[in-house]
């Protein structure tokens, strides 16, 4: 079922590229295109694109029409069908570790070690950066952006019950308790997508080094500090500590309402609080969450960055490779970043927010340990045979056994070819 299913969004994508593509190669290298279009699987970020497009409209007199998709299995598939047809994106979203590196391999996306060297050198992107953007020693992409992934919580729901921001876990599942028994769930998670968030957060907040052995194959998912963390989740989950992970409602809502107290997300979800009319700091904090194990040093913070790509045979390379260095330059990151309320991949951008310029400027001092999100850290094959797992085990908890089994299967498989 799963390959028919693919197989028609495939086909449906090829389908929607012959329609509406960016263009095709006659033209490419040439220098001469006006507007580029951006393909991405955010939708919701349309009018933030647009204003970066005019603004790069005024500046270099090119134009960026964004081409938003809100279904990331969907848009996935229609950038990959792009490969094999002459109507190809001329900018367009990914994500980066396995996924990046599936594109790369198959020889499909512009290389950008040039642009990187000048960037590093002129102190728009940092060197510790590169090597998320770098396969075989060089560099592809560019940072759409970059974010940290910390605790979202609702401060009038805080207030009203006496809870603060906690500095350890105990405090954090103290407050949690204090909450279900007044009827507020304290803790978001979902089983579409981000069903590995709290997986993640658990491991890293127990033993970030086996999370890092996990996605170079080192360690096994059956291993007992894995299942330890799963246990633990399962404990959370059966306890009442979440809400309805096939909820079809908006996270934002729910923290908005205090349906729902707290929510680990992306500092990117800053931008859909601030859309559901909340204001930072006022409305809403954040904070970095405690590790799990009491004196394992720093908290560890996860963190993602996004990149910006262009094919390597795109519809016009030059004007393509001339907005990405663009792109990560302070004007574009200024009004990128900021217009959503997020952090910037170029060190230079000032954060007006004082939350996340906090969060940002103690992860750049060193103060956090940072792992790479586990949905760029797993390979490709190993993530998509985790989704599901997650996905499954949160309507089923004492299935958490099986479910490993199943991602530790899709990990043999992939390691064993390498």
């Amino acid at each position: 079922m799963r390959a028919r299913v693919l197989t028609a969004l495939v086909a449906a994508a090829s389908l929607a590229l012959t329609a509406c593509g960016g263009g095709d190669d006659k033209d490419s290298g040439s220098g001469t295109k006006t507007e580029l279009k951006l393909y991405n699987d955010k939708g919701a970020w349309g009018p933030y694109f647009e204003e970066v497009g005019k603004l790069s409209q005024e500046q270099i007199g090119i134009g960026m029409k964004p081409v938003g998709y809100t279904d990331e299995p969907t848009y996935s598939a229609f950038i990959k069908a792009s490969f094999r047809t002459n109507n190809k994106p001329d900018l367009f979203t990914w994500s980066t570790g396995g996924r990046l590196e599936e594109i790369v391999e198959s020889g499909q996306v512009a290389e950008t070690t040039d642009l990187w060297k000048e960037a590093v050198a002129a102190g728009d992107l940092s060197k510790e950066l590169e090597s998320t953007y770098t396969y075989n020693g060089k560099q592809y992409c560019v940072p759409l952006n970059i974010s940290y992934w910390v605790m979202f919580y609702n401060k009038k729901v805080f207030d009203d019950n006496g809870v603060k921001p906690p500095t350890t876990w105990a405090e954090l599942m103290a407050s949690a308790d204090t909450l279900k028994g007044k009827g507020i769930k304290p803790f978001y998670h979902t089983s579409v997508l981000f069903s590995f968030v709290w997986f993640q957060q658990l491991l890293i907040g127990t033993d970030p080094e086996l999370y890092n052995k996990l996605a170079t194959g080192e360690a096994k998912y059956t291993d007992p500090g894995v299942v330890a963390v799963m246990e633990r989740w399962k404990q959370m989950i059966d306890g009442g500590y979440f809400s309805d992970p096939g909820s079809k409602e908006d996270p934002a809502v729910q923290l908005k309402t205090g349906k729902t107290a707290m929510g680990i997300f992306g500092t990117w979800f800053n931008t859909s609080m601030t859309q559901q009319g909340m204001k930072p700091g006022q409305d809403y904090g954040m904070f970095v969450i405690p590790t799990v194990t009491p004196g394992s040093g720093k908290n560890t913070v996860a963190f993602e960055s996004g990149p910006l790509c262009s094919l390597a045979k795109a519809p016009d390379t030059a004007s393509s490779t001339k907005y990405m260095k663009w792109w990560v330059q302070q004007p574009a990151q200024e009004k990128w970043a900021n217009s959503r309320g997020d952090v910037s991949a170029n060190p230079k951008v000032t954060i007006p927010d004082p939350g996340l310029a906090t969060i940002a400027k103690a992860a750049g001092d060193g103060e956090y340990s940072l792992a790479n999100r586990y949905f760029e850290a797993a390979p490709a094959p190993v993530l998509t045979a985790a989704l599901d797992a997650f996905g499954a085990f949160m309507v089923d908890t004492g299935s958490y056994m099986k479910q490993l089994q199943n991602i530790q299967k899709a990990a043999d498989e992939y390691w064993k070819g390498r």
